[in-house]
């Protein structure tokens, strides 16, 4: 396990850090302060509904199902899991938790889970780690790790879904020169809330695809995390999100640029559709806060973070925040954008000056929206089941 709190880093109790790269990290539940509401990185989060995630009145009730599969059924060569007690010197890799709720998750989980992608080995068929929630009225938590060895290359869907009140840890360990695509889905039970840490290390020449993609819950709240451990690393983050009437979708990204020569490339996009009759406290709610740090040795990076979110109707709300911080000049390029509107009236109007009725119209539009992230998931099935899942959304609403 690694330090326990972040070298240099400022204590808890004052939140004051030169950078965000700087935040105070520990795996001592206790070591942080219970969060407010006028804290930076709370202040959109609905705490009443986190079920006393963020401050220690939610005792583990249950415990989650964490499965490990491919397609073929019998584990590879070259793959391995195992379930390890909090004592493993591999655990804390990846990066230790940076709030009160990811060391909560870290101090509570009963055993965690390791994947490991042996050296130079190449996986052809995704492997699928399905996570389960405890049940309706429970809560639970965990800890997953990816390790992908030096010159490895490996697709891994990490598929959650069921009912309940669920925090974790997932760390990404990405080895030199080795390759890691990772599509995590949320397809949660109306009732679940669930709050998650990533941790994705990057060594020398390493490259990661990360997808995340919201479609359930009640409250979900992914807070990834990318660290360059030596030159040459490669990133890229893509994600979807749908909400409806009365959900709560988060997601607080952090690419802390320390190493030279280090590329990132972020793309979230996010379709809202709310319901105006339920009123106040029952809107649609997005958040995307995009955090890109290039510290004074990363000479050479070249970052850059989009995020766009279609608003279908009246009753939904997106914040999005892009910030970049930039403390060298050193560097290939560096820029942001951030865009939240209604349906492009232009694009209807060609549609349907070509005969092609409104409703249709709407979702040709949804659809292209959506479709450069999907086309980018490299299983096909998977390609199949979003887009299927996308069209639920839509015939929930009426478009």
């Amino acid at each position: 396990m690694a330090d326990t709190t972040t070298e240099g880093a400022p204590s808890a109790a004052t939140g004051v850090h030169a950078n965000k790269g700087e935040l105070f990290t520990s795996f001592d539940v206790d070591a942080f302060e219970v969060p407010g509401q006028r804290e930076e990185a709370w202040r959109f989060t609905p705490f009443r509904r986190l079920r006393g995630l963020h401050n220690g009145s939610a005792p583990a009730t249950g415990v989650a199902d964490v499965r490990v599969a491919v397609a073929t059924g019998a584990l590879p060569s070259g793959l391995t899991v195992q379930s390890v007690g909090r004592d493993d010197e591999r655990l804390g890799q990846g990066g230790a938790p940076f709030d009160r709720i990811a060391a909560q998750a870290y101090s509570s989980f009963p055993e965690a889970t390791i994947v490991t992608v042996g050296p130079e080995v190449v996986l052809d068929e995704p492997v699928v780690v399905t996570i389960t929630g405890p049940g309706v009225g429970e809560t639970a938590y965990g800890h997953t790790q990816i390790r992908v060895e030096r010159f490895a290359k490996a697709t891994i869907v990490i598929d959650q879904a069921g009912s309940g009140t669920y925090a974790e840890n997932i760390e990404f360990i990405v080895g030199e020169g080795a390759h890691l695509t990772v599509v995590n889905l949320h397809e949660w039970a109306d009732d679940t809330v669930h709050v998650a840490a990533h941790h994705a290390l990057l060594q020398r020449d390493a490259v990661l695809r990360h997808f995340a993609i919201s479609l359930g819950g009640d409250l979900i709240r992914l807070s990834p995390r990318v660290t360059y451990a030596a030159p040459g690393g490669d990133a890229e983050l893509w994600g979807l999100y749908f909400a409806d009437a009365g959900q709560h979708l988060e997601q607080r990204l952090l690419v802390d640029h320390s190493q030279p020569h280090c590329r990132s490339f972020v793309t979230y996009k996010g379709a809202l559709q709310g319901d105006p009759a339920l009123g106040h406290g029952h809107e649609a709610h997005t958040v995307w806060i995009g955090d890109v740090l290039i510290r004074p040795a990363a000479e050479g990076t070249d970052t850059y973070e989009l995020n766009r979110n279609l608003v279908l109707t009246d009753g939904a709300r997106a914040d999005s925040v892009p910030n970049l911080e930039i403390e060298t000049g050193e560097i290939v390029g560096a820029g942001h954008a951030s865009a939240t509107g209604r349906f492009d009236d232009e694009q209807l109007f060609y549609l349907m000056a070509r005969g092609i009725p409104e409703d249709v119209a709407r979702r040709l539009v949804v659809r292209g929206f959506f479709g450069e992230i999907i086309a980018k998931i490299p299983v096909p099935a998977l390609r199949e089941r979003l887009t299927e899942a996308v069209e639920a959304e839509l015939d929930a609403s009426g478009s």
